[in-house]
C-alpha cells in the first residue's frame, strides 16, 4: 500500500479525528493499530478527494515572505493574501501553503 504525506492530519478536521481516536483508545473501544489504519485511510481519502472532486480555482495574491523546497515539498509563507474565487474574495493575515505530490516519491 503506498504511503501518503500526513499533511491533512494537521488540518482542523484531521486534529478532530485524531482527538476522537485518542478518546476511543483511552476508553478501550479501539486498538492503537486500528487508529493508525484509520489515519492512513484518512490521508489517502483526502488526497484522492482533493485530486478528483475539487474543481474550483482561485487566484492568490499577497506578499511572499518565505519559500522553501526540501524533500520534494514546497512550502510558501504568504503575508496579507487575498483569494479571488468566481464571485467572492477572501483575505487573511498570513497563510502557509505546502505543496507536494499526493503520493510520496518513489512509491
Amino acid at each position: 500500500m503506498p504511503s501518503y504525506y500526513k499533511l491533512y492530519q494537521r488540518s482542523t478536521l484531521g486534529i478532530a479525528l485524531t482527538d476522537s481516536l485518542d478518546e476511543l483508545i483511552q476508553a478501550g473501544h479501539i486498538t492503537p493499530q486500528l487508529a493508525i489504519q484509520v489515519l492512513e485511510q484518512y490521508d489517502k481519502s483526502i488526497a484522492l478527494a482533493l485530486s478528483t472532486k475539487v474543481k474550483a480555482k482561485a487566484v492568490i495574491k499577497g506578499n511572499l515572505r518565505t519559500y522553501r523546497f526540501c524533500d520534494d515539498v514546497w512550502t510558501f509563507i504568504i503575508k496579507d493574501p487575498t483569494f479571488k474565487f468566481d464571485h467572492e474574495s477572501v483575505s487573511a493575515d498570513k497563510i502557509k501553503i505546502v505543496a507536494c505530490n499526493a503520493k510520496r516519491p518513489g512509491e
